[in-house]
């Protein structure tokens, strides 16, 4: 049986169960503003070699817990391993971000794609997890993630990285079959990804639909939310017990749809207040945010000023994650991540006192 966790602030929050005070991680906790994280990326050559090798992914996983005293862990990957899981090639230009070498250029393309077996093409994955669950020593709640199916289409059809995705926004008006064909297997191999992660002893899993905020009401309703629904139902049934935290970034106002897919808690960016989230999910769902990330580039006191905003806008109900509303930025200077971390314990203490 598996050690009881020693800090499980995160997986009560996201119960919507009393905590002492709200748990505080950060998306891309582990990242370029560290320089041990530089360090070990320099030792590693390139970036798919630091995802593949499971003792650097721990290690790097690690050292925003270490240095920070972080409520929680998040597993050091990437979005787009299940693309590259299925053939397309993944690999990252320098400067640029990533790239596929065979991206869907046809609709034979698409109707090839094979589901891949998490236990043989991801192993490297699901063996850095049991690794950084061992490192953990139950002290803290380890994160599992994946891109929605949405996300990855988008990246799979565009070939990289972009900001309008306008191949798989013509796909969608063009041939909507054949998108929804695309996004049926990629929901079958991301729900598998996950709960094979959860297997391997994630504690809760996140879905980062990055790219929902492209599309129309209508388009998100088909393309971005349905799939959510099925990977929330059969993550339920394959690893119950999981928390899923689904956070489409620029959806502020399809907050109430995607609480409906079941999930534990969703991520607010910080286009939509907190006040107006718990409204719109009527507190059904915990909720994690929402300071923008440029927040953190400011000096110490508009930082604490900002962390007491963000957490007087969510009040003092259960159900509140404090987060970003998007990835740190690498430009963040790691002393200001600090200044965030003590200010949210301090807020917490104040309101107890």
């Amino acid at each position: 049986m598996a050690e009881p966790l020693r800090n499980d602030r995160l997986l009560r929050a996201l119960r919507r169960q009393p905590v002492d005070r709200p748990p505080v991680w950060l998306m891309r906790q582990a990242g370029r503003y560290l320089p041990e994280y530089r360090a070990v990326r320099e030792r590693a050559g390139d970036f798919m070699t630091l995802c593949r090798t499971r003792e650097l992914a721990c290690e790097v996983t690690l050292q925003p817990v270490e240095r920070f005293d972080l409520d929680a862990a998040i597993l050091f990957s990437d979005i787009l391993t299940v693309p590259d899981a299925m053939g397309l090639g993944l690999h990252f230009v320098e400067g640029e971000g990533p790239a596929f070498a065979r991206p869907l250029r046809s609709a034979a393309e698409i109707r090839a794609l094979p589901v891949p077996d998490p236990e043989s093409e991801l192993r490297y994955v699901l063996d850095a997890v049991r690794t950084i669950k061992r490192a953990l020593a139950a002290r803290v709640p380890l994160i599992g993630f994946a891109g929605s199916p949405w996300t990855l289409a988008c990246y799979m059809l565009e070939g990289g990285g972009s900001r309008e995705f306008v191949g798989a926004r013509r796909l969608r008006f063009e041939r909507p079959a054949l998108l929804a064909q695309l996004l049926d297997t990629l929901t079958t191999a991301v729900a598998r990804y996950l709960a094979a992660q959860a297997a391997a002893g994630a504690d809760a899993l996140m879905l980062f639909d990055t790219w929902g905020g492209l599309l129309d009401a209508e388009g998100f309703r088909r393309f971005s939310l349905a799939p959510l629904q099925r990977l929330t139902a059969e993550l339920a049934a394959a690893a119950p017990g999981v928390p899923l935290i689904v956070f489409s970034k620029g959806a502020g106002t399809r907050l109430s749809e995607l609480a409906a897919t079941g999930c534990a808690g969703l991520g607010v960016d910080w286009s939509v207040s907190l006040t107006a989230a718990r409204a719109a999910v009527a507190d059904g769902v915990a909720l994690q945010g929402n300071l923008d990330p440029t927040a953190l580039l400011a000096n110490p006191r508009a930082i604490r000023e900002r962390v007491a905003a963000v957490l007087k806008d969510y009040g003092d109900a259960p159900g509140h994650v404090f987060n970003l509303g998007h990835g740190i930025l690498p430009a963040t200077p790691p002393e200001h991540v600090a200044v965030l971390v003590r200010a949210v314990r301090e807020h917490a203490d104040g309101v107890a006192g």
